[in-house]
Formats: C-alpha cells, sequence, structure tokens
C-alpha cells in the first residue's frame, strides 16, 4: 500500500506486562491480547472457548414473544407459512436455515428469494403476490422487510399476515405487522446488535424450539448456514457471531452440507482447515452470483437439497455464472480505472462517481470497493439501464455515505444503506447534478489527509518471534472478522533473499523470501506488483503482515501475507 500511514495500535504496557505474567506468556502475545480486551481469565475462558449456552436469552429481542406465538398458532392450524429472503448471502442463508429448520418439525412452508432485476430490492408485491397463490397466510422476512411499509399493507389487503426479521436499522417508524424482530429497533434492549440477518432467523428458530420443547441441536444443525451469512455481511466476530461461527465452521469443515460442501471442493481449497477468510473469498461469492447474474433462489435449492446429483448441476450453473460475473467484473473495473486516470478532472474530485449504459446491476458494489481501495475517496458505481441509474456506493471511515446522499437527495429517487456501503437509484438526467453535488459534500467534510490510508498494526515482532507457540495462539484467536481482525505484525531492516517471482493470472502477485538473522520466511503480496521494485533494490525493508499456514500438495508451511512494504530507511 503505497502512501499510507502506519500506525502501531497503543497499548498500556503495564496491562501487557501484568497479562504476560498471568497467562505465562511472551509479551508479543499479550499485547495482542490486551488490544482485544482479554485481560484476565474470565474473559480469556469465554473468548477462546466460545460455549452455546453463553448465548443471550432470544425474548430479550423486542416482538420475539409477538413472532412465536404468532408462528406457532399457524403450525398449530396447519396453514402455509412463506419464509421471504433477500437475494444475497445473507438472505438466502437465513432462508436456507429457517426452510431446513421448518421441514425438519413438519411445517408446511414454502420459500420466495426475490429477483434482482425484476423485483429489486426487499419483500416485493409481486412475492406477496406468489405467496397468495401458494396458499400462504403468513410471510416471515429474511434479512429485509425494516422498511418494506407498503408492502405490509399490501399483505394485509391481500389477507396476509407479516413478520419481519432483519438486522438492518430502521427508520424512525417501524412496519404496523404482527412482529418485528430486529435488534437494531431503537427500542430493543437486546445486548448484541451485531447479528446479521441469519443470526436474527437463527434466534427465532432458538426461541421456537425453547416453546416447542424441539432439541436445541435441531437448530444448531444449521450453523453452518448462518455462519456463511455471517461471513458474508463482514458483521463484528465477537459475542454471538463468534459463537456461531465456531460451531458453524467445525460442520462446515465435516461437509455437513451439502451443497456448502460442494462449493468448498470446486474452489480446490482444504474442507479440513477452511476459514471464515476462505468462505468470505471463495465460498460466499459463488453464492452471490446467482442473485447477481440470475436468480438468487437457485442458491437456496442448493443449500437445502440432500439430492447429490441436482446439487452437482446447481454447483457447477453458480461456478460458471461466478467465473462470469468474475469477467464483467474486470471489465468494469478496467473501464472504471481507465475513466478516473484519463481524466484529469478526477485528481480534483474528493469523491468519485462514475456511470455508463449498460453496467451490469449485479456487480457494481463489487467494483465500487475496488475503486474505493484504489483511489481511498467516497465511490459511486451507476448502471444506466432505460434511463434509470442503478448506484452501488463505498465510502471511507471519515465520511458517512447515507448523510451524503441525504445532502444530494433533491436528485435522487431513493437511496439507503450503512455509513460505508449504500445503494440508490437516479434518473439519468440527474447525473451530472449528482456528481456535482456529491463531490461537494465531500468537500465540505473531507480532507487531502483522509485520502492517504491508514494501515493499523498490532505488534512490532522480530521474526525469530514467530513460533510454535505463536501459531497456536493466532489459531485460538479464530474465528477472524470486524472487532476481531486478524493480527497485523511490522518487522523492521528485512533483506529479501533470492529473486522475487511476479505470479498470479493477471501477473499483480508477487511472491519472495524475506530474511532477519538466521530467520527465513516466505512472503506473499496479493496485488502488489507495484512494490516491485523495492524487492530488487537490494536495500533492506520493512513490512506489514498477517501470519499464514499455506497448504499446497499435501504440505504445510507459514508464510507471511504481506499488506505493505516500504524502505527501512526512507
Amino acid at each position: 500500500m503505497n502512501n499510507s500511514n502506519w500506525h502501531i495500535e497503543d497499548f498500556d504496557l503495564k496491562l501487557v506486562k501484568q497479562i504476560a505474567e498471568e497467562f505465562s506468556l511472551p509479551q508479543s502475545i499479550a499485547k495482542i491480547m490486551s488490544l482485544r480486551g482479554i485481560v484476565d481469565r474470565n474473559i480469556s475462558s469465554n473468548f477462546f472457548y466460545p460455549d452455546k449456552k453463553k448465548l443471550h436469552d432470544p425474548y430479550l429481542l423486542k416482538d420475539m414473544d409477538k413472532a412465536v406465538d404468532a408462528v406457532i398458532n399457524h403450525i398449530n392450524k396447519k396453514k402455509k407459512i412463506m419464509i421471504y429472503g433477500d437475494y444475497d448471502v445473507d438472505g438466502v442463508s437465513s432462508t436456507s436455515m429457517l426452510y431446513n429448520f421448518f421441514k425438519s418439525i413438519d411445517v408446511d412452508v414454502s420459500y420466495y428469494i426475490p429477483h434482482r432485476d425484476i423485483d429489486g430490492y426487499g419483500l416485493s408485491n409481486r412475492g406477496i403476490d406468489f405467496a397468495k397463490s401458494i396458499g400462504a397466510s403468513l410471510i416471515i422476512t429474511c434479512d429485509c422487510g425494516i422498511n418494506a411499509f407498503s408492502q405490509i399493507e399490501y399483505a394485509k389487503n391481500m389477507e396476509i399476515n407479516v413478520i419481519v426479521t432483519d438486522h438492518h436499522k430502521p427508520e424512525d417508524n417501524i412496519p404496523q405487522c404482527l412482529a418485528v424482530v430486529n435488534p437494531n429497533r431503537l427500542d430493543c434492549l437486546y445486548p448484541f446488535k451485531g447479528l446479521c440477518g441469519a443470526g436474527v432467523a437463527f434466534k427465532l428458530a432458538i426461541a421456537l424450539s425453547d416453546k416447542l420443547s424441539i432439541d436445541l441441536e435441531k437448530v444448531w444443525k444449521y450453523a453452518d448456514l448462518v455462519t456463511l451469512g455471517i461471513a458474508a455481511d463482514i458483521v463484528p466476530m465477537i459475542d454471538e457471531n463468534r459463537i456461531i461461527s465456531h460451531f458453524g465452521l467445525q460442520q462446515i469443515r465435516q461437509g455437513d452440507n451439502l451443497g456448502v460442501r460442494l462449493l468448498i471442493e470446486s474452489s480446490k481449497i482444504n474442507i479440513d482447515r477452511v476459514g471464515i477468510g476462505q468462505i468470505t473469498f471463495w465460498v460466499t461469492p459463488k453464492i452471490n452470483a446467482a442473485g447477481r447474474l440470475g436468480d438468487a433462489a437457485r442458491a437456496v435449492k442448493l443449500l437445502t437439497t440432500n439430492n447429490p446429483i441436482k446439487a452437482g448441476e446447481i454447483s457447477n450453473d453458480l461456478n460458471k455464472e461466478n467465473e462470469k460475473r468474475k469477467l464483467i467484473t474486470i471489465n468494469m473495473e478496467n473501464e472504471s480505472l481507465s475513466m478516473v486516470d484519463n481524466n484529469s478532472d478526477y485528481q480534483d474530485k474528493y469523491g468519485i462517481v462514475l456511470y455508463k449504459e449498460n453496467w451490469h446491476a449485479g456487480v457494481i458494489g463489487i467494483v465500487a470497493s475496488r475503486i474505493k481501495e484504489t483511489y481511498n475517496k467516497p465511490t459511486i458505481i451507476i448502471g444506466i439501464n432505460d434511463s434509470l441509474g442503478k448506484g452501488s456506493c463505498r465510502s471511507i471511515p471519515q465520511l458517512d455515505m447515507v448523510q451524503a446522499l441525504d445532502y444530494c437527495n433533491s436528485v435522487l429517487d431513493g437511496y439507503g444503506g450503512h455509513p460505508m456501503a449504500a445503494g440508490l437509484t437516479i434518473d439519468e438526467k440527474n447525473l451530472d447534478k449528482f456528481s456535482m453535488l456529491f463531490d461537494e459534500y465531500c468537500k465540505l467534510n473531507l480532507t487531502q489527509d483522509d485520502f492517504i490510508p491508514t494501515v493499523k498494526i498490532d505488534s512490532e515482532i522480530m521474526l525469530s518471534d514467530i513460533n510454535g507457540r505463536m501459531i497456536n495462539f493466532l489459531k485460538y484467536l479464530e474465528p477472524y472478522g470486524p472487532k476481531n481482525p486478524k493480527p497485523k505484525f511490522i518487522s523492521r531492516e528485512l533483506n529479501v533473499d533470492g529473486i522475487p517471482k511476479v505470479i498470479g493470472k493477471d501477473q499483480t502477485t508477487v511472491k519472495f523470501k524475506v530474511k532477519q538473522n538466521k530467520s527465513i520466511y516466505d512472503a506473499i503480496g496479493f496485488r502488489m506488483i507495484d512494490d516491485y521494485e523495492k524487492l530488487i533494490s537490494g536495500k533492506p525493508i520493512d513490512i506489514v503482515y498477517n501470519i499464514s499456514e499455506n497448504h499446497w500438495n499435501g504440505k504445510t508451511s507459514l508464510q507471511l501475507d504481506i499488506k505493505a512494504i516500504r524502505y527501512s530507511y526512507e
């Protein structure tokens, strides 16, 4: 990462020494524990040994009692229930989990996943019409519905009841329906706000099991599906998410779900050692590809079938769609980079807005993320079809994207999302005005210094500090994610040993060896071809890196996953 600020996290030396003494640990490990808040044996026990019994009472969620009573009432009357999920991984996994659970307790249940291009985001009238056509009298939403005011009224007129399970932040009001289960309701006192949609649906299943006196293992059986949602939605990897993911990963490694197993096998990764990072990088994009380029309901079929032939066919389809999605993404990304690099106006802009006819709405979010990472500026990518623009927005920590869109509200047809990621719709004729307003807002709220990315570092170590004890400690820290990121280390004054290689399909990955005194390790830097000159200069370098295990051809070796490189004496 060129021109970045390297920031070693501040720490309390007295606390580090205290942790080191209490746990008989080297300070390099004690410092990471202090930064994670693991400061005594009680916290340590809860963190390192996740316990299913430590989940919060599901009835602490506002309206959970109403939701459970309504579902049981429909079950007792043998009425049909329809699950309505979003078309992304979280929506697909929560729908699959709840569908599998209901099937296991003999509930008459169906599901509906909206089509991105036809239904659009969230609960749709078309989906409600489908519920009516199959005779469903109750819709349970998964990962959507919190702002579906008009659609819920439409359902009422169809004599269909609605229970909303969601985790997205609501507007000032919430829909009037049987129940709205969402930890982020302002009037909900649930102690953990970081659940994803699949997590909320999981809590509903647990509450139902409790009320119906069903063995909780009938719900925990599907922790692997919830873990897909946790990984994909990048929610905090602490508290309940850490507990669910711990057991979900065990199930994924055992190959419990046929569909998940096939997606992992097709990725050529070792299922025995698969972690959250590999699931996020290799597995969830294939599930997402179903909704990005076609019908996301195929992904639910894959995650809910026990038929190996059917699962194999769908898995192959999703692999092909994902490869197609990659090509579309690369082309759009290259077009976007060219637009910025070949137009000097963008050098002075504080926010990037790019738009083009027929850019695929299914991949604009991926491209927006890549462009934002490249320039470290708030970025909006808009695809135009039939004069309507659909946009995906990605921000940097210093700017709240929703507030920026509020500022541009007068020229937008609709928008919503989170401070770091949002979506919008806009009439083509308003695009130039919108670009001007967005850049105006960014200039009012950002400085040039905000465009210099910061690399946060946990600890400075010598290569000789990397030993078996450190590796075991890092394994116990898993699963990684927000609020529990994989530790980043800095080591200084290293020498490159031998000739670095340039590898990968696009020739942007560098592979080399680093040496410090008698310690020597393999290192790899993805998308770091710009740093190749530093590696062949013969000068000592400082590196920021994660420590990883590389499994290749049946052999396991340690590898430094490089995040940033600079000369030692600049």
